[in-house]
């Protein structure tokens, strides 16, 4: 008798993975839904129609972007977190869904485990920019100037990522900065322009053209490297601050329990995308850095990334009761 189960059992199993390798196989025979926390226009709605136009011509059926926006893309995760996991309901996401939101919302309608990480899109590089007017040239020149002048040590942002962000500053370097929050980056560099504020740690879209216009001034970046439309200004590691890197990002998510077959599939066209010379180009036109890493990869730093912020969230009592 137990060895009619055992034998039972190794067929069940057999005809399992033949079904799951004849899924992916056969995947996708249909329409395949994109959801996006942002409005049509925004940078992760750019990256998704970018990289989903290309991934509807390799394989063969049409990507619809569906834009849920709202809640710092709390809406659009919620609803992908519950999507059935057969790879037809997949998310284009930023950092702040899949990693901030986890660490300073108390309540969530989903959690990071809901999801299966496929591949990073595209990484956002961070420039720290601060007032021309400011007797300031360096990052060891700003934070001696944020400390013999504490009532003016303002640093504005958007977003709860960039509090982070700036709350890292404030760890490594001591600085007695204030954040000021502001509804877009757009309005945190137009503040600085004005004098509102000392300074702003900002991504590269919204800060490219004051930096050109002269408003205002790169003294780092938070990338590894230096970047290669901003290559005069250094590094936080160049400019004595190796613990201070940060990149945002954008990626591609399928809901937990997806077949293994079919993240593989998405997973290996993605980066094909990615990696493709017009893709490359064209996101080096929005000044973000194409990546196309593997799904392996992709989720080691998403944990790296949970346990970093939810330290500095601990440690600074950032957090959102909603």
């Amino acid at each position: 008798m137990r060895t009619i189960l055992a034998v039972l059992a190794v067929a069940t199993t057999l005809c399992s993975l033949q079904a799951a390798h004849a899924a992916g196989d056969a995947y996708p025979n249909k329409p395949i839904k994109v959801v996006v926390g942002f409005p049509p226009g925004a940078g992760n709605d750019i990256l998704a129609r970018l990289v989903g136009q290309k991934l509807s011509e390799n394989l063969g059926q049409p990507v619809v972007i569906d834009n849920k926006p709202g809640a710092s893309a709390i809406i659009a995760a919620g609803i992908v977190a519950h999507a059935a996991p057969d790879g037809y309901t997949l998310m284009v996401a930023p950092i702040g869904a899949i990693t901030v939101n986890p660490v300073v919302y108390t309540k969530l309608p989903y959690a990071p485990s809901d999801f299966v990480a496929i591949s990073m899109i595209a990484s956002f590089p961070l420039v720290l920019v601060i007032n021309p007017a400011t007797p300031v040239k360096t990052v060891a020149d700003l934070v001696a100037y944020a400390k013999a002048h504490p009532t003016a040590a303002n640093i504005g942002g958007s977003g709860v990522g960039f509090q982070l962000v700036d709350a890292l500053f404030k760890m490594r370097t001591g600085a007695p900065v204030v954040y000021v929050r502001y509804k877009s980056s757009t309005e945190a560099v137009t503040a600085l322009a004005g004098g509102e504020i000392l300074m702003s740690i900002v991504d590269t879209g919204p800060v490219s053209g004051p930096l050109k216009g002269g408003q205002v001034k790169a003294i780092a970046v938070t990338s590894k490297a230096r970047l290669p439309f901003l290559p005069d200004v250094p590094t936080m590691t160049e400019a004595g601050l190796p613990d201070l890197s940060a990149d945002f990002w954008s990626g591609l998510f399928a809901p937990a329990g997806t077949p293994a077959d079919i993240v593989a599939k998405l997973q290996d066209e993605t980066i094909r995308v990615v990696k493709s010379p017009e893709i490359r180009d064209r996101m080096a036109a929005l000044q973000v850095t194409p990546e196309g890493t593997t799904s392996a990869d992709f989720s080691r730093r998403i944990k790296q990334e949970i346990e970093q912020w939810s330290d500095v969230a601990k440690a600074n009592n950032i957090k959102i009761e909603e």
